[in-house]
This record gives C-alpha cells, structure tokens and sequence, in this order.
C-alpha cells in the first residue's frame, strides 16, 4: 500500500483594506479574498479609526482588531465563514459603546 503525502502551508495574510462594504485581504499565496463586511458585525459598527488598529496575528495567519476585539483568520475567510458570535453577545457589545 503506498500513501500521498501532501503537504500543506497554513494561509497567510499579507494586506488588507476595508471599505464600508468588503473587508479585502491579500495573502502571501497571490490570492485576494473579499467578503462582505455584514459578516464582521463588530467591523460593520466600528469606526474608521477602530477599523484601522488592528494587527497580525501568528505572523499572519489571522488579523486582531485591538479596540473592538475581533479576531479573523486566513482560514476562515477562505472557508467563507462569516462572525460566530451570538446575537445577544454583540448586543451586549453595542450597548456597551452607547
């Protein structure tokens, strides 16, 4: 019996940018990913300045927003996965900017 060995590299982003409407990441691959921003309620809600703090994650594998406490990886960007978080978190979320 013979076995394929793959071997497979973790996504990394290098770039990003958001409009009001895409959140736009480059990855080290050459790929570019656009979702829309409804996904990321945290990121839809937030300001321009909050928008743009954010930082890597695991040298790229992720991306960490400081100021709203969100958290995206490569991964699931490429699965297409939009935001987990529950109704009633982010509503305890929104109330807590008011």
């Amino acid at each position: 019996m013979s076995t394929l060995a793959i071997e497979i590299e973790k996504p990394l982003i290098n770039n990003l940018n958001i409009t009001d409407d895409e959140l736009i990441v480059e990855l080290a691959d050459g790929r570019t990913i656009m979702v829309p921003i409804v996904w990321y309620p945290r990121l839809l809600y937030s300001n321009s300045t909050e928008k743009n703090n954010w930082r890597f994650i695991g040298d790229g594998e992720g991306i960490h927003w400081i100021d709203i406490d969100e958290d995206i990886s490569a991964e699931n960007l490429i699965l297409g996965k939009p935001s987990q978080e529950s109704a009633n978190s982010l509503k305890k979320w929104l109330t807590s900017r008011s």
